[in-house]
């Protein structure tokens, strides 16, 4: 049987998820919001064989004090389509995958961006499926208060199925461009959506050719109940938040095994748990690495973003004592759950609790590129995730570490490709290209 082979996609968006990252020495504090300095690093990812370039998006201001976002490298940032089509032209194998709200956008818009953005690239592109979870984007939308957590999945199972009807409007081969008689394309190979549902009515057809890929790659974040069973009918690669192998290892036997339940094969779906990756000459290195850069990390920011992922104010804990009970929020509730279960296994004091999810706080490989390797072979072999995505501490020069010295030792391992396998994210990927429901079977 073949080696089972890693799956790497780069978290771009923010460039570091690390609150310190911008304060790194030799670090470029405005790399969110330079197009020169992100097209110099999605092409030394290229270089580096990734699956893809993976930009999360947020539809308002972290909703955290004042104080601490004033320290936050994350406030500003580029919309995702906007980059990543200019981006696209500047790359040609890398995938491209973008987050798309179904709860505060509309299936025609979604439809038509991730079409263009596939066809621009040559079939590279990726859809990032989010309810979103931040309150404060309903603000921005008309809406005084968020769409309760079931609620919001129950829509955006229904937003999957008009936006994939909407992407399967014209038939492969419709536009048949036939200069001589003048028929641009076929009629009989359109079709009219016409979907009414319990949360979407939306007529169709999408007004641009179906996607290179047929479908974009769809791509789900979360763990939640809710976003397990919509990842296991619907997604083709899962971002989960990162624990310990043992954690993983779960997880993956349930999304898979939900996977079977609903018909799908499962190695139809890539579960790629987000990796943050300090690399060192020496293990001591990179824990020094690691400790100068959570040094970075203001308690400001620290504390808020501990109260942004309980969905919690944790201002007013005290600091010296144990986590309280926490309230289930309409916040998200996989990442609630995970610093609930940190700070019990941990037996950590808000203080700690705070501080480290204040740099990041979720699954890290520190230490040279062979005990980094080590690790992700471990997961890889034993059925904790097909890859990872990798989240680095600070740019460029962590990027680089890990294209330069890991990726080598992964090659030379042979679980990670040399070149890719063919032009599109789903080739590369190891996906079906699936077929049209209206003019194929």
């Amino acid at each position: 049987m073949a080696q089972r082979q890693l799956k790497l996609g780069a978290f771009m968006r923010p460039i570091s998820i690390h609150t310190g990252a911008w304060r790194y020495p030799g670090a470029w504090p405005d790399a969110n919001f330079n197009f020169s300095h992100i097209k110099q690093l999605i092409q030394k990812l290229e270089a580096g064989k990734f699956d893809a370039f993976f930009m999360a998006d947020h539809l308002a201001v972290l909703n955290m004090p004042i104080n601490a976002l004033k320290r936050s490298h994350t406030v500003t940032s580029f919309e995702p389509f906007t980059l990543l089509s200019a981006l696209s032209a500047v790359t040609e194998r890398i995938g491209l995958i973008a987050t798309g709200s179904t709860t505060f956008d509309e299936p025609y818009h979604v439809a038509r961006r991730f079409a263009s953005l596939d066809h621009l690239s040559g079939g590279r592109a990726g859809w990032n499926i989010v309810t979103t979870s931040n309150p404060d984007a309903a603000l921005n939308f008309g809406l005084d208060d968020h769409m309760e957590h079931a609620e919001r999945y129950k829509r955006a199972r229904e937003f999957y199925d008009v936006v994939t009807g909407l992407w399967d409007s014209f038939a492969d081969d419709a536009f048949v461009r036939d200069v001589e008689s003048g028929l641009f394309f076929d009629p009989s190979k359109m079709h009219t959506l016409d979907h009414n549902g319990k949360y979407l009515k939306v007529r169709g057809p999408l007004n641009i050719a179906r996607p290179v890929q047929g479908w974009p790659v769809i791509v789900q974040a979360g763990a939640s109940e809710d976003g397990r069973q919509l990842a296991a009918e619907t997604a083709e690669a899962v971002f989960t938040g990162g624990g310990s192998l043992a954690d993983g290892q779960k997880l993956y036997a349930d999304i898979k095994g939900r996977m079977e339940k609903v018909g799908r094969d499962p190695e139809h779906l890539k579960i790629l748990p987000g990796a943050f990756v300090v690399v060192g000459d020496s293990v001591d290195e990179a824990k020094e690495k690691r400790a100068l850069l959570d040094s970075r990390v203001h308690y400001d920011s620290a504390i808020a973003s501990l109260s942004v992922i309980l969905g919690t104010d944790a201002s007013g804990f005290d600091p010296d004592g144990q986590l309280p009970e926490i309230p289930e929020t309409n916040a998200s509730k996989s990442g609630r759950q995970r610093m609930v279960d940190l700070a019990k296994r941990d037996k950590l004091t808000v203080r700690q609790l705070a501080q480290r999810v204040g740099g990041y706080g979720g699954l890290a490989f520190v230490g040279t590129a062979k005990t980094i390797a080590d690790q992700m072979e471990e997961w890889l072999v034993g059925r904790g995730s097909d890859g990872f995505n990798i989240m680095f501490p600070f740019l460029p020069a962590g990027l680089d570490d890990f294209v330069d010295k890991v990726v080598p030792e992964l090659q030379k391992r042979g679980i990670f490709r040399k070149e890719y396998e063919g032009a599109t994210l789903r080739e590369n990927l190891g996906l079906p290209r699936p077929k049209n429901r209206f003019f194929e079977g």
